[in-house]
């Protein structure tokens, strides 16, 4: 097979953000309007993306030339542990009528957008592509981990078998605008702005964390994501997925200091050592990502105080239901 050429300009090309309404979604959606391309998307009332005649019909009337396939079922634990055959159904279903139809109608290119649960949970750090398929996965979400590992072999499938340009990408935790603050749902770092701006709302002169605060995890402003998808579109176009994400890490005390000091809240920060840790640490490799020539740009703290204004302009807080598309 003969790759095709790159760079890949977007320029005056039909672009298609499949779940345009998620965290990832919403940012693509405000980087490609810096691309003079024509950006597509459609609401679920618009189009079912588990209904795959429908997809069909909207991919032929639409005819998109690029697709941004952000679209997928999300949840917290809790909600994968709950619906285990509904996040892997849907998802599967979901990406295999996208990239299905996308080869349907002859898409130029294709970006399908994985996660980091793919990788084995005790992986050596950091993580590389490599490490994909080497160990067993983390059981409270292995679930949607084997639905998103399917959908970036089905990409790289019709790669090999028909030479359609589709790539995968990988990004590491993120957070941002649109991101969900429900502190029953929602990862850590949203999970900490929420429960410091409210501490310091309400009077509160503790916060406490669970574990020891010694975890470290890394963190990707969803601006910067979706930067590094909008130029791995552009500019990368081979087998195998590339990780998205900053190659650093912080520990999550060292994140809740950050919090604190962003929202000002000046009261104590409690550990209960009673609870879990989780996973000691985990961190992607973005080497590859930055032999391409791509680094983030947003350093943590100031993403994390741009997203802090972002939440307190909302006259509510937009919580995502667990198991929504985003």
């Amino acid at each position: 097979m003969t790759e095709p050429p790159v760079p890949f300009d977007l320029a005056g090309r039909r672009v298609y953000v499949a779940g345009h309404r998620g965290m990832v979604g919403s940012a693509l959606v405000r980087r490609l309007a810096r691309e003079g391309c024509t950006i597509l998307v459609a609401s679920r009332e618009e189009l079912d993306l588990l209904d795959q005649a429908a997809v069909r019909t909207w991919m032929h009337a639409a005819r998109p030339d690029v697709v941004f396939l952000a679209a997928a079922k999300v949840g917290g634990i809790l909600a994968n542990d709950r619906e285990p055959a509904g996040f892997l159904h849907d998802n599967l279903v979901i990406e295999t009528n996208l990239i299905g139809a996308a080869h349907e109608t002859g898409v130029r290119k294709l970006l399908f957008l994985g996660s980091s649960c793919i990788y084995p949970k005790f992986a050596e750090q950091p993580i590389t592509e490599e490490a994909l398929l080497t160990g067993a996965l983390e059981p409270t979400n292995q679930w949607y981990a084997i639905a998103k590992i399917a959908g970036l072999k089905l990409a790289e499938a019709h790669r090999r078998q028909f030479g359609d340009d589709f790539i995968s990408a990988m990004p590491t935790n993120l957070y941002g605008p649109n991101d969900n603050f429900d502190l029953e749902t929602s990862h850590v770092l949203p999970a900490l702005i929420r429960k410091f701006h409210d501490a310091r709302a309400h009077g509160d002169d503790r916060v406490t964390l669970w574990g020891t605060g010694t975890p470290r995890r890394e963190f990707l402003h969803v601006d910067d994501c979706a930067d590094a998808l909008v130029f791995l579109m552009k500019t990368y176009s081979a087998p195998g997925h590339i990780n998205v994400g900053t190659g650093t890490d912080v520990t999550i005390r060292e994140l809740a200091d950050m919090v604190a000091e962003v929202t000002g809240f000046t009261g104590r920060i409690e550990l209960d050592r009673s609870r879990p840790d989780g996973t000691p640490r985990k961190l992607m490799s973005a080497a590859r990502l930055a032999a391409l020539g791509w680094q983030p740009t947003i350093g943590l703290r100031e993403g994390i105080a741009a997203t802090y204004e972002w939440f307190k302009a909302q006259k509510t807080v937009r919580a995502v239901p667990a198991g929504a598309a985003a």
